[in-house]
C-alpha cells in the first residue's frame, strides 16, 4: 500500500483500491472463412459487452489475441467476469483452444 500518498493522488495515479485490472487473451481458432470469423468475433464483443467489459485486439482465421478491460474509469475485470468468459470460449465450436492471462494493472 502506498500509505505515503494521499487518497486524491492514489486515486489520480490508480494505485492501491484505485487500481485498475484486465486480461489478455490468446484463442486459437478453425474458421473457414471471413463471414464465420465475422461472426464470432461479433458474438464475443457483444457477449464481452454484456459484462460492461471492453476487447482490444485482432487476428485472423486461424488465432485472436486481445486485452479485456472494463468500460468503467475505475473498474475491473474479476474472476467471475473471467469465469463467464472461459465458459462462452469453451461453448464456442470455432474456438480450438483458448488462455487467459492472470489479471494485470491495466492503467
Amino acid at each position: 500500500m502506498h500509505s505515503g500518498k494521499s487518497r486524491r493522488l492514489r486515486k489520480k495515479l490508480y494505485l492501491d483500491e484505485f487500481a485498475v485490472k484486465g486480461v489478455e487473451l490468446d484463442c486459437n481458432l478453425t474458421c473457414k472463412n471471413e463471414d464465420e470469423l465475422a461472426t464470432i468475433m461479433d458474438e464475443f464483443f457483444v457477449y464481452v459487452n454484456t459484462l460492461n467489459l471492453c476487447i482490444g485486439g485482432g487476428g485472423d482465421l486461424t488465432s485472436f489475441a486481445g486485452f479485456i478491460s472494463s468500460h468503467e474509469r475505475y473498474g475491473s475485470v474479476t474472476e467471475s467476469d473471467i469465469s463467464s468468459i472461459s465458459n462462452w470460449l469453451k461453448g464456442q465450436s470455432v474456438v480450438s483452444e483458448f488462455n487467459i492471462g492472470e489479471l494485470v494493472d491495466a492503467s
